[in-house]
């Protein structure tokens, strides 16, 4: 790839940045600040008070990270105006994080560029700022459609099949439409979800809308073109379609089977609505962060389950978190061409790149050192087991939001850890994948060749 013109160099030096990844940076901190600040005036909570400056800060973070992590009960802290500045959060959040991973992940592929007016992007001769303008006007108008038609669904399932009156229906809908598609896990509800466990009709419009966000704009754009013709699918389509499908059913079956005969989660309930709430869960452990049953009070195994499905994550480019299920299929396929000794990765008929496998092992590998080492910090910090601690931290990092209720509990330095660590899980993959396939290079030499010994 060749590296940014002198154009761009001079319009993102002008700006005081030096790399794409500094524009994300900067403009989610700012973000988070604004969001912080209008969550502290006394308008934002229910008694009129203002906000702890730690609980303000914690959840803008988490709202503009679209992560779910709450220091304070969200429906019964924050006042109307409080919610509404949470739900405008979300939405940026999820729309930036989306239009700019897809205006990168188009840029790395190669398929598209954008000239350097673009401040965030490298300057490339395939694209202009008209067809920028289009990719980013479709990914608005297909959150927003996508938004409106779970409104909608979960509007008649409130007012209808829970007696809810129409204002507080819409409301909630809306709400919760917004924060499921946006893979964020808000509710005005305090126990989330839990008393809608055997109600399909919220249950599967929740479950559809995170799925459906979390899939990434490229790989959904894709699907509307050519979804019966999977064989044309790309390398990015074909990784994310068979292991969201995998993942879901893996965690689907996992989950429920270990919680099936505990009384505090599946054990009272039919045996259909045991297979709905463990599908669910297992949604929601894709970095969505609503739960229909109590997170704190399921078993070792399940837990497990969940804290690998976290840390994969979604799809690219979409509103899920983690390494993105794209990087594991990846390194699971490099493994699998190593078993077979194969000197290249292949996939659907399609070669990966060497630097493509140096990245997703970098991002791996990063992301497991930055949940190892907040993870030491917080037991450090609190009084809380290894196997809760860990799982707060792989929320953080996965923006996923699910909690197994020590969150409020943990003292500010703990709590600063957890900002930390939404943040770098929500821009970090991001914008260090970026980073690298920008810096890609071609050498003019090659050093002698000296194998080592590995395992």
């Amino acid at each position: 790839m060749r590296r940014p013109g002198r154009g761009a160099q001079r319009v993102t030096a002008a700006a005081g940045f030096r790399h794409p990844a500094q524009v994300v940076a900067t403009g989610f901190a700012s973000a988070v600040l604004i969001g912080a600040c209008l969550l502290s005036l006394p308008v934002a909570t229910a008694s009129g008070e203002r906000a702890d400056v730690i609980d303000a800060l914690f959840t803008s973070t988490s709202a503009v990270c679209v992560t779910g992590l709450v220091t304070v009960d969200t429906g019964g802290y924050w006042s109307t105006f409080g919610e509404i500045v949470i739900l405008v959060l979300i939405q940026a959040g999820g729309l930036g994080i989306m239009t700019l991973a897809t205006l990168f992940a188009v840029l790395v592929s190669r398929r598209l560029g954008l000239r350097a007016r673009l401040l965030a992007q490298a300057e490339t001769k395939t694209l202009s700022l008209k067809d920028v303008r289009r990719v980013v006007r479709n990914i608005v108008l297909f959150s927003l459609v996508s938004e409106a038609v779970v409104a909608v669904a979960l509007t008649a399932a409130f007012f209808f099949g829970h007696e809810q009156g129409l204002g507080r229906a819409v409301y909630d809908g809306v709400f919760h439409a917004v924060s499921s598609f946006n893979n964020a896990g808000f509710s005005t509800h305090s126990d989330s979800l839990m008393r809608y466990v055997g109600d399909p009709w919220v249950c599967l419009p929740v479950a559809a809308a995170v799925i459906a966000g979390g899939l990434g704009f490229p790989v959904i754009f894709e699907l509307r073109r050519s979804l019966r013709r999977p064989r044309t699918w790309s390398v990015l389509t074909r990784i994310t379609v068979t292991l969201t499908v995998t993942l879901l059913a893996v965690g689907t079956v996992a989950i429920t089977l270990a919680e099936y005969t505990n009384p505090r989660t599946l054990g009272s309930l039919s045996g259909d609505d045991k297979w709905l709430a463990g599908f669910f869960a297992s949604v929601m452990a894709r970095t969505a962060g609503f739960n229909s049953i109590d997170t704190s009070a399921q078993g070792s195994e399940s837990l497990l389950v969940t804290d690998i499905l976290m840390f994969i994550g979604g799809g690219s480019a979409g509103t899920a978190g983690g390494i993105k299920v794209t990087t594991f299929g990846l390194l699971a396929y490099v493994i699998w061409a190593e078993m077979r000794g194969e000197s290249s990765v292949e996939v659907g008929r399609r070669r990966v790149p060497s630097s493509n496998q140096r990245q997703a092992l970098a991002v791996a590998l990063l992301s497991i050192g930055t949940v190892v080492l907040a993870t030491f910090l917080l037991l450090g910090a609190s009084g809380h087991s290894l196997e809760r601690v860990l799982f707060e931290a792989a929320s953080a990092f996965g923006t996923v939001g699910l909690s197994t209720g020590i969150t409020d509990e943990l003292p500010a330095f703990g709590q600063s850890v957890l900002i930390v660590l939404m943040f770098v899980g929500r821009i970090g993959p991001l914008t260090l994948a970026s980073a690298l396939a920008l810096r890609d290079r071609t050498r003019l030499y090659e050093l002698p060749e000296e194998r080592t010994i590995v395992g």
